[in-house]
């Protein structure tokens, strides 16, 4: 180990994990938001939106605003509970 490592592995604290994985809970969460009906709904018009644009050689549609709506609905229930969960 070079001095300039130890001299920062010295001054940074690091950090253990146990054995278990960790996992994180914004994962989980935008798993589950994304299951719900309102959420599911906008994924469905993204989807249908993208299955569009795909099948024409020539087109100038974007899926934008339903990706965005899609990830702001997700976003928006995420962020319900996610800090809650954060320590």
């Amino acid at each position: 180990m070079s001095l300039f490592q130890s001299f920062f592995k010295s001054i940074i604290p690091s950090v253990k994990a146990e054995d278990a994985e960790l996992v994180d809970p914004q994962k989980l969460l935008r798993e589950k938001c994304s299951a719900r009906s309102t959420c599911a709904n906008m994924q469905q018009k993204l989807n249908t939106c993208n299955d569009r644009v795909n099948s024409r050689k020539h087109t100038e549609e974007t899926c934008l605003e339903e990706l965005i709506d899609y990830v702001e609905c997700v976003d928006h229930c995420v962020a319900e509970t996610l800090f809650s969960k954060l320590k």
